[in-house]
């Protein structure tokens, strides 16, 4: 996911696109831990993405 088509998003679309992906990275553990998980480099996209959309955020409310 590129930064570029998060900055178009409202903050409420952000929101809800971060609990989303949370819940991911919840799941992508479980499966980790459990051994079922096939494409270990998911977890850590899906990380770097929660941290695009946190830094987004905060940028949108410094500036507000």
């Amino acid at each position: 996911m590129k930064a570029e088509d998060l900055r178009q998003k409202s903050e409420d679309e952000l929101g809800a696109q971060l609990l989303e992906l949370k819940k991911e990275a919840f799941n992508l553990r479980f499966q980790k831990a459990s051994g079922q998980l096939e494409n270990v480099s998911q977890v850590r996209a899906v990380r770097r993405d929660i941290a695009r959309i946190k830094t987004i955020l905060t940028s949108l409310n410094a500036s507000a």
